[in-house]
């Protein structure tokens, strides 16, 4: 089998928080920031994978900090698991002040499933080339989630 490097996927998206941005509470809205996750999620394992891809859950989402009308949003996604036919994306996001330091604000692991021409799941064709620790912990980590919502999938959830 191929393989490609985490870095390859990686895909990093910047937003510059405007009005429509922003929730009653003047943060930016959580499904505004759901969406953009999603996004980046799909660019970084359609990368990988070079097929189309749906979503097939967003298994992790921690809001850590909130962010504000004028705040520079970083969201970064890469592939961190694969299985079959599904690929992990962890996606972080970050505020980046003007200095170019950044807070994180959330983190995001998404699955991502590749498909066919007519729609259906289709088998990843390529591995993933861990080149440090960092990213041979992460993919033993992305094993464990992969079981823990197979088992969730067996429970009904």
């Amino acid at each position: 089998m191929r393989k490609k490097r985490v870095e390859d996927s990686r895909t990093e998206q910047f937003r510059l928080l405007k009005y429509e941005d922003i929730n009653g509470a003047n943060r930016l809205f959580g499904g505004k920031l759901m969406a953009w996750i999603d996004e980046v999620a799909g660019v970084a394992a359609r990368r990988h994978c070079e097929e189309d891809v749906t979503t097939a859950c967003i298994d992790n989402l921690q809001f850590k900090e909130p962010a504000f009308l004028g705040n520079m949003v970083v969201i970064i996604g890469r592939i961190t698991y694969i299985g079959k036919s599904s690929m992990e994306v962890r996606v972080d996001s970050y505020v980046e002040d003007s200095k170019g330091f950044r807070r994180p604000i959330n983190r995001a692991y998404v699955t991502m499933v590749a498909l066919d021409e007519n729609e259906r799941p289709k088998a990843v064709e390529f591995g993933l080339e861990l080149e440090t620790t960092a990213e041979e912990m992460e993919w033993e980590s992305g094993k464990k989630r992969a079981e823990l919502r197979k088992q969730r999938r067996r429970e009904g959830f």
